[in-house]
C-alpha cells in the first residue's frame, strides 16, 4: 500500500488517499474514480509531498511515540483498543521515567509548589497530593500543576 497527498483543481483542497500501487492511482485517476472529499471534484492530482527516506541499515533510528499518519477513526468515533492500550502504556512509561527525577512532597504539594513559584525553593520537579480545591487554587494563581495520569502509590504506602 502507498499513500499519496492529493489536491483537487476546483478548490485546491489537500487530502490523502491510499492505493495498492502508483499504477493503481494512475488507473483510478484516468477513469475519474478519485474525487475530492470536500467539494467532489474529480480533477485530482498528486500534491507535493516530503519523501520518507529510510535510515541506513547501519544507523540507529529514533522511534517516535506517535505515528506520522494515524489511521482514521471508525465512523462510530471509538478508538481501536490496541491504540488505547499503546497510548496508556506510553503515558505510564513516561510517568515512570519522570517520577524518579522528582521529589515526593506528600500533602505539602500545594505549599511547596507555591514556594517554587515564588522562588523561595529551588526544586525543579515535585510530586505529591492535593485536594481538588487546592489544585484549582494553584491553577487560578498561575502555578502549573497537573495530575498524574496513571495511578501512583505514594512511597509511604508501599510495603
Amino acid at each position: 500500500m502507498i499513500v499519496f497527498d492529493l489536491c483537487c483543481a476546483a478548490g485546491d483542497h489537500r487530502f490523502e488517499a491510499w492505493f495498492a500501487s502508483s499504477d493503481s492511482f494512475a488507473d483510478q485517476q484516468a477513469r475519474g474514480l478519485i474525487a475530492c472529499p470536500v467539494c467532489g471534484d474529480s480533477d485530482v492530482s498528486k500534491a507535493v509531498m516530503a519523501p520518507r527516506v529510510g535510515a541506513k541499515s547501519n544507523q540507529k533510528t529514533e522511534r517516535h511515540a506517535v505515528a506520522a499518519r494515524p489511521a482514521p477513526l471508525p465512523a462510530n468515533g471509538s478508538l481501536p483498543v490496541e491504540l488505547v492500550r499503546r497510548v496508556i502504556a506510553e503515558i505510564a512509561a513516561k510517568q515512570a521515567e519522570m517520577l524518579p527525577q522528582s521529589r515526593w512532597v506528600g500533602r505539602d504539594f500545594a505549599a511547596t509548589a507555591r514556594a517554587m513559584h515564588d522562588g523561595r525553593v529551588a526544586e525543579k520537579l515535585i510530586h505529591g497530593q492535593v485536594s481538588r480545591d487546592e489544585a484549582e487554587a494553584l491553577r487560578e494563581d498561575g502555578i502549573a500543576a497537573m495530575p498524574l495520569l496513571v495511578p501512583f502509590a505514594p512511597p509511604d504506602a508501599v510495603n
